[in-house]
Order: structure tokens, then sequence, then C-alpha cells
């Protein structure tokens, strides 16, 4: 069978949303229909179907077309094998293709299904979803006024798709909330920018890596290479932000893993077809030249995130920090088919250079730092030596001149950066990292010497 281009579905609602389910955060292959090993035809089980067919068509109280009842069937035992193993009518089929190319319209949101509900995975930073309060692990129980409940996920994507600026109200199920959350977002042309960086601290930058997309892995290059000019030398530590990143293109997460390894393993899959076993390496050259990397991660870090943060956790290059991870770990194949459509089945597993399984499973961080907001504290200002009356003064300051001390302008602690956040102290998560990097920083640079 002849392996063609990988595909990757990040289901974010809207035109991109299109196609089914999650097209693999990780990779998703498409290759032609050949031929499998002959089996016999389950005949008892076929001739209930047809007893099933006929009845429905003689007895429902609507006349049905065959086609529907057919590609109905079809859908019903892709759908029954995984929540990520699909029927691509036609449409669907054309959306995928178009949706591989990182600008949709939509809502900015990577969903699968769950009891008959859909289930946030990840809201994409930057987009009406995340802007509008959607989070990770929400269950959408209706949409407008119709109920998700008995929708296909493809039919439920179908709804949630629309004009760019049209509305759409979003009825949610949370976890801690006693009654349902209804959020109106507007549907947007949503281009995703795959790498943000910026310097937390001289010395130590930061990278965000949103999704993983065709061309991930050099522009990751290429903005650490900037924060090395704005640094003028050499990071010595980076933190690498891999939360509510849903996944992408397979090529993207190895060569991003790539940037930061000199050799080994980087991913391997397993499944039992030929074309889904494959084995991926590093080459040699480490962008950092071994500079310490903190990996952050949480529940919305999914597949080729979880490729990423296995593959430096594995190698002991990266310490992974944060909460556990999604648990994506299965690779989709897309099969075209003659009318049009395409199958989309679960073909394999992946698994990390020491042989985890990431599938249901995901990924321990070595840190684990739940998600909070750092506050600064009212008690702040404490009365110190200084400030007490007849204070006894510092001899060696004695013979200098003393200097009115200047007072800070508290607007500056609240500027935003160039990518439009508030500095790391407000990011509990972000600001450990920073703390570690420093910490590993200090401790290379005392042992060195």
């Amino acid at each position: 069978m002849k392996l063609a281009t990988r595909y990757i579905l990040v289901l974010f609602l809207g035109m991109f949303v299109g196609a089914a389910v999650i097209l693999d955060m990780g990779v998703l292959a498409e290759r032609e229909p050949g031929k499998e090993p002959a089996s016999p035809l389950p005949l008892d089980e076929l001739r209930t179907f047809t007893e099933v067919f006929s009845r429905i068509k003689a007895d429902y109280v609507e006349p049905v077309e065959d086609k529907k009842l057919l590609e109905d069937a079809v859908q019903g035992m892709l759908s029954g094998l995984d929540p990520h193993s699909s029927y691509l009518d036609a449409e669907s089929f054309r959306d995928m293709r178009v949706e591989t190319e990182g600008q949709f319209g939509g809502l900015g949101i990577e969903v699968t299904m769950e009891n008959g509900f859909v289930k946030v995975v990840s809201p994409i930073e930057d987009t009406p979803a995340a802007r509008g309060g959607v989070k990770t692990g929400d269950l959408i129980i209706r949409l407008d006024d119709k109920a998700v409940k008995g929708m296909t996920l493809t039919e439920a994507v179908r709804v949630m798709r629309g004009k760019p600026g049209s509305d759409i109200t979003l009825t949610i199920a949370r976890e801690g909330e006693t009654k349902p959350l209804k959020i109106t977002l507007t549907r947007a042309v949503i281009k995703i920018q795959s790498v943000k960086s910026r310097m937390l601290e001289p010395g130590y930058g930061y990278v965000r890596i949103t999704q993983f997309q065709a061309g991930t892995d050099k522009g990751l290059v290429d903005v650490i290479r900037k924060l090395e000019a704005d640094n003028k030398d050499r990071l010595r530590g980076m933190v690498l932000d891999l939360r509510n990143n849903p996944g992408g293109v397979l090529n993207a997460a190895v060569g991003v893993s790539d940037a930061f390894l000199d050799k080994g393993l980087i991913v391997y899959t397993e499944g039992r077809v030929a074309d889904s076993r494959m084995k991926l390496s590093a080459s040699p050259g480490d962008v950092l030249y071994g500079a310490p990397i903190v990996v952050l991660v949480n529940g919305g870090s999914a597949s080729a995130s979880e490729i990423v943060a296995g593959a430096l956790q594995d190698h002991k290059r990266a310490v992974i920090m944060g909460t556990k991870s999604f648990g994506k770990g299965s690779v989709q194949t897309i099969i075209p088919v003659s009318n049009g459509a395409a199958l989309k089945i679960t073909t394999a597993r992946y698994f990390t250079p020491s042989g985890r399984s990431i599938q249901a499973s995901g990924i321990e961080p070595d840190i684990v730092a739940e998600e909070a907001r750092v506050t600064r504290s009212e008690a702040g200002d404490r009365l110190r030596e200084a400030d007490l009356a007849r204070h006894l003064e510092n001899g060696d300051e004695m013979a200098k001149p003393k200097e009115e001390p200047k007072k800070q302008d508290k607007k500056d602690d609240k500027k935003k950066d160039e990518t439009g956040k508030t500095p790391a102290a407000e990011d509990y998560q972000l600001q450990e990292a920073l703390n570690l990097l420093k910490g590993i920083s200090f401790f290379r640079a005392q042992n060195s010497n």
C-alpha cells in the first residue's frame, strides 16, 4: 500500500473544525485502498443487517433514502471503534484538506466526543473560544437551541461551523459548576501563529508553541536565534510552553524534539499493518547548546505535544513541569474510498523512546505544578531596621553621599510585554519554571568553577 501525505485535523469549531473528530493531533496518514487478507463474511450478522435495513425502509414513520441509511451504517461502524475513527463524507474530506493549511473560519476549539456530548480538548490561544472562556474538559450539551445528545461529532461540528461574524451560543456543563453555562461566541477567520517568544529575564527565554504546523520546527529555531540576538549572548535556559497545545503535524513535533537532541529515538509507532510502523530519530545538533529546558504541560497538551514532552523527558534533556497531559497517543490513517469520501481509522499507537505508551496515560510531569495566578501581597512593604527611629547607620555607607531613594512606578508592575502577556510573576507555573531554570543554571556554574 502506498503511503501518501500525512494529515492532521484538530477540530477547531467552524470551517476548520469540519472534518469530524480530531484528525489526530499527531499523524494522519493518507493511503490508497489496497487488497487486504480475505476473511469469511459473517453471514448471520449480514442477514440481521439486511433485516434491520428492510424494516426501516418499510416501517419508519418517514421515507429514508438508501444512501443515507448506508452512510449512517458506515459511520456507525467506525464511530463504534473509538472516539477518533470516523467516516468522512465527500464534503468533510474536502474540508479536512483545506484545514491543514493553518487558516480557517470558526471558534478556535479542538474537540472530541464523550458519552454523546462534545468534549473540549483544548481552546486555541487567541481565538474566540479562548477569549470567551471555554476551558479544557468542558462538555458542550447544546448548540444554540439544538441538543448535542444524539448527534454524531460530524453533525455537531457542522452546526458549529458558520459564516465568520455570525454568533453561536454554547451551553456547557463544567465540573464544579452547579448549572450549565451559556457562552456566546462570534465565529471568525482564524490564523494561528504557531510559535511565539519573549525574554523572561536576561539570559532566560520563553517559547510558546500553540499548535504543531508545517514549519513550526523552523519557526522555533528562528525565534531562539532572535532571543539570542536580543540577549546578545547564548541563552542560559529556556521555558518551552506546550500548555493547551492540542497537537498537530507529526513531522513538526519530531523537528522540534530534534532541535534539542543530538541523537536517539524520538518516537515510534506500532500497528498491525506495515505502513503504521515507523521509528523516527534525532540528528546531531542542539539549538540551545545544552542549556537547560523546562517544558510546561497540562491537561490540554495532547498528541504531538506529548511526543515532544515524552522524548525530551526520556532523554533527560528537559524537566517536564505542570499537570498530567491529555493522553492522545493514537495514529489515524485517512483512506479515500471510491465515492469521494474517506475513512479515518485508528491504525497505530505512539510510544516514547523508552517504550511508554502515551494513549490514555499521558505524560506525567517530573514536577507537579498546578495552574494558579500569583498576586502581590498587600503586606509586601514591611517595617525594616532602616525604618526605625535612631537606627544605627551602616558603617560602609557612612563615607558615601546619600542618594534620594527612587520611587517605584507601580504601573510598571502590570506592564504587558510584546506578546500581550503580563509578566511571568503572574503565572505561577511559568514563574516556577523560571525559578527552576535559574537554580539549574546556578548549580551548573558552581560545579564548573
